[in-house]
């Protein structure tokens, strides 16, 4: 079954689905969107993403979106109607489709997007046993990376960069030599003292919701957590380093810009959040419970 999209209101294969030229999101990144797993049919986390959907709409004043409870119910027609049982589900608003300028259009009615697409989470947990590498790059992000718009070219040429060097992802430094977090991920490192330290949320990061999960499972184990930002300098000589995302709900990094992250294979700190991570999963979708694609 091919990727399978709505747009205002109707179903289409991605390939047949279309938005007018003038659309804002096309023209300007005047849009927002987010990213929900889906495992053995269920949403993971999906108030989490409309919690973070809402925020952004409303940072960019885009109003007259369909309520939660009518989006939601959008997603889980479209996923049966896709016969996905493991995917990830696209969602995009743009303010809508004007005459070409910069200010706000008078009255435009928004653009909602869906795309129901497979995706293979197993390969996640082979990765993780193996850990992935990472290159450090300047951040070259506008000024409200908190906010999940379309406007991603920065962290596109970053992502490109980290694979031509043969790598996962890129770790982002600012001016001040702080890292922010990755390309499209969070990262984490455990300092030498065990402490698992991550970039506060503030503007310089999105406030990601496999972050937050992360967080509440390895309070509620007893880590040692803080929200503290750590500089490259210090990821170099980490006991551990990982990322974590939707698409990647934990990942050990074992290479960084080329030389080994600790011992050079995933840690133990990584494992044991690991372990939580899945199990929750399991919990709130039942993936793995009678095979990954059950």
């Amino acid at each position: 079954m091919p990727a399978l999209a709505y747009v205002n209101g109707r179903y289409a294969p991605v390939s047949d689905a279309v938005i007018p030229v003038e659309d804002r999101g096309f023209q300007f990144a005047d849009s927002v969107y987010e990213v929900v797993a889906f495992l053995n049919g269920r949403f993971l986390d999906p108030e989490k993403h409309l919690w973070r959907l809402r925020r952004n709409l409303a940072a960019l004043h885009i109003e007259g979106v369909a309520g939660d409870a009518a989006l939601l119910s959008i997603a889980k027609r479209l996923v049966a109607r896709s016969r996905l049982r493991d995917g990830i589900l696209y969602i995009q608003v743009s303010r809508g489709v004007a005459r070409r300028d910069h200010p706000f259009p008078a009255a435009t009615r928004p653009t909602l997007v869906m795309v129901a697409r497979r995706f293979d989470f197993a390969q996640r947990i082979a990765q993780q046993k193996l850990g992935v590498a990472v290159i450090s790059l300047p951040e070259q992000r506008w000024a409200r990376a908190d906010l999940k718009t379309t406007g991603l070219l920065p962290a596109v040429l970053s992502k490109q960069e980290a694979r031509d060097a043969g790598a996962f992802e890129a770790m982002l430094v600012a001016g001040d030599g702080s890292v922010t977090e990755g390309a499209s991920t969070n990262l984490w490192m455990v300092d030498n003292a065990g402490c698992i330290r991550t970039h506060p949320l503030s503007a310089r990061i999105l406030p990601g919701v496999a972050r937050d999960t992360l967080m509440a499972l390895a309070r509620a184990d007893g880590l040692r957590i803080e929200e503290r930002a750590f500089t490259l300098e210090e990821a170099r000589s980490a006991a551990e380093l990982f990322l974590t995302s939707t698409t990647a709900p934990i990942l050990p990094i074992v290479s960084l810009d080329g030389a080994p992250v600790g011992t050079g294979v995933p840690g133990p700190v990584a494992a044991r959040l690991a372990a939580l991570t899945w199990t929750e999963i399991s919990r709130q979708t039942g993936w793995g419970q009678a095979g990954p694609a059950a």
